[in-house]
């Protein structure tokens, strides 16, 4: 069996790490790639396949300079696909985010609406993604843009750890009268989704969702935590006013309740992953939201 030799950027972080992991068998052999200094140097002679994760996250904090995020999302994403399309590699996969098309959600956010980021965060991978998709792509290769929605697995220190450690001290859940659904990707099921697309040479270039099959409500999230730690949770409906006031302060203050982290605590942020069922031709991810988030919280 002829061996897949995969470039992955961003190889330290959370995903980085995991499809590393995930990825070095046999079948494929794995080249970590750091975009700090003469990347290109780092790069075999012969590869088959770029994943492309490194990038600048979202700063909860909006202390970031915007331009940071143009610098690492965009220019270095274009200077990376150049060297891709100099090579003989058939596979550039791009991890771009749902922030990319939009902030807010009405409805279930698909691959069909114009994107119209609000932030440099989002905008910067809007960028990128025009750019991939404004270059003449040769025979032979393909590119994938892939928007994840928040994505968990063991070992992930973002806001479901926070949630989690929140819930953990027996506090009550004070915003059970935000009435929202969201959805997640756990790390199994981006994993199952880049293997398929490296070993199936059917699939063609394109932009695709990715997430869980079942958006979930904060309030059911709650819920889950308490399952996975072996107790009953409480929760309690303050006033949405009242919590919106703590949260400007938060912002003033540096609270850990700021408007930021209430909006990603309590929005509505559906997001739909049909376009990539239907070309892997299956009917469902392999593991459900509320598996893969337990399996999440147990390992905190």
């Amino acid at each position: 069996m002829a061996v897949t030799t995969v470039i992955i950027s961003g190889s330290n972080g959370f995903v980085g790490q995991n499809l590393g992991s995930y990825l070095n068998s046999d079948r494929f052999k794995v080249y970590p790639l750091s975009l700090r200094d003469e990347w290109e140097q780092q790069i075999p002679d012969q590869y088959d396949v770029t994943i492309h994760l490194a990038g600048k996250a979202h700063d909860i904090k909006n202390s970031s300079n915007p331009k940071e995020y143009f610098h690492v999302n965009t220019d270095l994403t274009k200077q990376l696909f150049g060297q891709f399309l100099r090579s003989n590699a058939r596979d550039f996969i791009y991890f771009s985010s749902v922030k990319a098309v939009a902030d807010t959600v009405e409805g279930v956010l698909d691959e069909f609406v114009s994107p119209d980021p609000q932030t440099p965060y989002g905008q910067s991978k809007w960028q990128a993604e025009q750019y991939l998709n404004s270059q003449p792509l040769p025979a032979g290769k393909r590119v994938f843009i892939l928007r994840p929605c928040m994505i968990h697995g063991p070992g992930n220190k973002g806001n479901l750890n926070l949630l989690y450690k929140m819930v953990k001290t027996g506090l009550p859940y004070p915003l059970a009268a935000f009435q929202n659904r969201r959805s997640f990707l756990s790390i199994d099921n981006l994993q199952f989704v880049v293997k398929s697309l490296i070993t199936n040479p059917d699939i063609p270039s394109g932009t695709y969702n990715l997430a869980d099959d079942e958006a979930l409500s904060t309030n059911e999230l709650i819920r889950i935590i308490g399952e996975a730690r072996g107790r009953r949770t409480r929760l309690w409906r303050l006033s949405p006013g009242l919590i919106n006031g703590v949260a400007k302060l938060g912002d003033k203050f540096k609270l850990p309740l700021n408007t930021e982290r209430l909006k990603k605590l309590t929005e509505n942020y559906v997001v739909g992953n049909t376009k990539i069922k239907n070309e892997l031709k299956i009917a469902h991810m392999p593991i459900s939201a509320r598996e893969g988030l337990l399996k999440t919280l147990r390992s905190f």
